[in-house]
């Protein structure tokens, strides 16, 4: 190909791909994992603290350093092998030993986490747990330690992959605070596709946990939505009655709405976390082809009577409080329409009242007009009599009869400049 210039992001986005590879597990093998969340605005966190946190560990057993920037890590620590990666809420550590010691899901394996790091942490965990791969032994051995290390109403059990394991787990704590997982291995079945069943199942257990977050969400809100909504109803009602004042019904409409909105915008980011993270967990359990093992429930099944419900929950309070919005903006919308037409009624009314003061107003005016050019009339023959008075005696008139002359000419000539300037201002 003649030279062409590659996109800057091409190797990057190409590489990501293949950025989370699966680890090779072999038979036996045991796995300590650990799933750390800040409590608070998890995904806008500073990840150079994650890093720190990673690279402390790796400092402890002499280890390399991942690449800046990297969000994956997977190499060796002491005798074994740590898997690291960093998500948009939270990061996973995940330590695989081989062979496992002779009690079963000892907390002694979770040591390598040492007590001073996990108190540095930069956050909680959500999640941790003890995967304990074992070979694939007879139908009796399996029964009875399932029996024993987990408990029988929780349990889920499924071949999975066309037999190439049997997985079992209850999602319940142990005493030393984390959940269990056991993966009894075929003979025939190779390290890549133990690697992919392990992280399955903490992959599973990891957004479960993110999941159920949303579920709390829902629980703290869950009064305040009832309350909400029967004020909301309240109010939606004394509206159609037109019996409260239509002014006052339409601020606690706009508390109510600017209440709901800000519910909304603080759950939104959860909600649609929770819908995603959920969804996760179904394609990780659909990808590893459950099949029932003698007659006891599958990890979907587990899922579908305890986990699909809780999310069910979280999805209708998404719907409702998305309803309880939309229902106030139109209740709002109505009510700022009538509060419209009211004012407009009374801006009507007010305006007719403003044409009858102007319309006295204008004849009071006029009046005044009137009045106005009898009293400048009066003066203004008052002044001119002064001065035709000496012509009167010459033409022998008296002082009565030329008042009397120039009167009218007088009163006639004031309204006249009145009317004009008048004019001149309208």
């Amino acid at each position: 190909m003649p030279p062409i210039d590659d996109h800057p992001l091409r190797y990057a986005l190409a590489n990501e791909l293949h950025a989370r590879p699966f680890p090779f597990v072999g038979v036996p093998a045991m796995a300590a994992f650990l799933a750390i969340k800040q409590p608070s605005d998890a995904a806008k966190r500073d990840r150079a603290v994650d890093r720190a946190h990673l690279l402390s560990l790796l400092d402890r057993y002499g280890a390399p350093h991942p690449q800046p920037d990297a969000t994956h890590y997977f190499g060796q620590l002491g005798r074994h092998m740590l898997k690291w990666e960093s998500h948009t809420e939270f990061v996973t550590y995940t330590l695989l030993s081989d062979g496992v010691g002779p009690r079963p899901f000892d907390s002694a394996d979770f040591e390598v986490f040492s007590e001073e790091w996990l108190a540095a942490a930069p956050g909680q965990r959500i999640t941790s747990a003890l995967v304990r791969v074992a070979p694939w032994g007879s139908a009796e051995a399996l029964r009875q330690n399932i029996n024993e290390w987990f408990v029988p109403e929780s349990v889920a059990v499924a071949r999975v992959l066309d037999d190439a394991a049997i997985i079992a787990g209850d999602f319940r704590i142990d005493p030393a605070g984390h959940l269990r997982f056991l993966v009894s291995v075929d003979p025939g079945t190779g390290p890549r596709r133990v690697g992919r069943i392990v992280q399955r199942l903490c992959e599973i257990e990891t957004y479960k946990a993110m999941s159920m977050l949303g579920f709390a969400r829902v629980r703290d809100l869950g009064d305040r939505m009832g309350e909400i909504d029967g004020k909301l109803g309240r109010l939606v009602g004394d509206m159609a009655d037109g019996a409260a004042d239509s002014e006052e019904t339409l601020r606690d409409l706009l508390t109510v709405s600017g209440e709901l909105e800000l519910m909304v915008a603080q759950s939104s980011f959860r909600f649609g976390a929770t819908e995603a993270y959920a969804r996760i967990v179904d394609q990780r359990i659909e990808v590893l082809r459950e099949e029932r093992f003698e007659g006891r429930q599958t990890f979907a099944e587990f899922m579908m009577r305890r986990f699909t419900p809780a999310m069910r929950t979280v999805a209708s309070a998404k719907d409702r409080l998305s309803n309880m919005s939309d229902r106030a903006l139109r209740a709002g919308n109505l009510l700022r329409t009538r509060v419209d037409v009211e004012r407009s009624a009374q801006n009507q009314s007010l305006l007719e009242s403003m044409n009858r003061r102007a319309d006295l107003q204008l004849r009071l005016q006029r009046t005044v007009e009137g009045l106005s050019v009898v009293a400048i009339s009066y003066y203004a023959v008052s002044l001119a009599g002064y001065l035709l008075y000496p012509a009167g005696d010459m033409l022998g008139l008296s002082k009565g009869m030329i008042t009397a002359l120039i009167t009218l000419p007088v009163i006639a000539v004031v309204w006249w400049m009145i009317r004009r300037i008048h004019n001149r201002m309208h």
